[in-house]
């Protein structure tokens, strides 16, 4: 009976410590939400994103709260967030596949990418293995502007989700009937947009009040009409006078260089004529020369022969004197 009784007692003490274990890991883990999740901007965290229905999810639930047990050794908070409580905080982190685990130290965000193991989860804060982790850009930080606009179109698409749920189970709404409201909604919503947005430009950038309209008689639509008149008179004129000084222009330069071309044409035959004249000249004089030689030359030939003559003839012969 005695060893029944220590068996039984000990077996209430495992139990008991379990129990403590577990109210221990549970109480470790911090549930983070929309309203809360700025706390992980602060010191070093552990911050698992998961749902209820992954299978996944489900397996490391155990290891997660026996790693949050030692939170307290290791000096940082453990954390978890449920995407389908809080649609906006998926978006802000761009989870796209569960579990997701992130690394935070002082709002430097980095993805844990290792085995899901608690072991692997201690070396990795103990050796700081995080640091030769790449950090989140900054265009893609959680804490940035820009993110959180993300994490409010998430928010609208899971109402849009829980609207369409609505429409189709509880009114019995056929799918594409339920696609037929919201193209409608977003047809109307649109509109209104627009609508609101030119009150606020015109409201901004108000329109120029017209000035007040002459009054204008038969009179007053002569005049203007002979106003009118003058005014388009004058400026035919003026354009007439400037074709008639352009066309002036023209004609004189053309006058002018006609006249040059035909005063270099002049010259151009005077000097030809001159250059004839000249070799005219040399051409005559040559040929004088040639005929004054020809004539010099037959006068000295008919002198030869004279001479000849005289001399062959008898009477010449008589008159010369005999030589002894």
């Amino acid at each position: 009976m005695a060893t029944d009784r220590r068996r039984y007692t000990l077996l209430c003490s495992l139990v008991l410590l379990q129990l403590i274990i577990q109210i221990k890991a549970k109480s470790s883990v911090i549930d983070l939400n929309e309203d809360n999740w700025h706390q992980m901007l602060e010191g070093e965290w552990m911050v698992e994103f998961f749902a209820p229905w992954c299978p996944a999810c489900k397996a490391l639930k155990p290891i997660w709260e026996d790693f949050a047990t030692w939170s307290t050794d290791l000096a940082i908070s453990v954390g978890q967030v449920d995407v389908t409580s809080s649609p906006g905080l998926s978006g802000r982190f761009m989870v796209t596949a569960l579990p997701t685990i992130y690394h935070v130290k002082e709002g430097v965000f980095r993805q844990y990418r290792g085995s899901r193991d608690k072991d692997e989860f201690m070396s990795f804060v103990e050796e700081r293995r995080w640091e030769a982790i790449e950090e989140v850009p900054a265009w893609k930080s959680p804490a940035s502007l820009q993110m959180s606009v993300v994490s409010q179109f998430f928010k609208l698409s899971m109402v849009l989700r829980s609207v369409h749920s609505v429409l189709v189970e509880d009114y019995g709404l056929p799918t594409w009937g339920s696609y037929l409201v919201f193209a409608l909604a977003t047809i109307l919503v649109g509109a209104l947009l627009g609508l609101i947005l030119v009150c606020v430009i015109d409201f901004v950038f108000p329109p120029k009040a017209p000035g007040p309209a002459p009054v204008v008689t038969s009179a007053g639509l002569k005049a203007d009409d002979d106003e009118e008149d003058l005014v388009e008179d004058s400026e035919v004129r003026m354009e007439d006078n400037i074709q008639e000084d352009t066309t002036k222009e023209e004609t004189l330069e053309g006058e002018k260089s006609d006249k040059e071309v035909e005063q270099e044409d002049e010259d151009g035959e005077e000097e030809e004529e001159e250059e004839d004249e000249d070799e005219e000249k040399a051409q005559s004089e040559s040929e004088d020369k040639e005929k004054d030689n020809s004539q010099a030359e037959d006068g000295k030939d008919t002198n030869a022969e004279e001479d000849k003559e005289s001399k062959s003839s008898p009477e010449v012969r008589r008159r010369r004197p005999r030589k002894d």
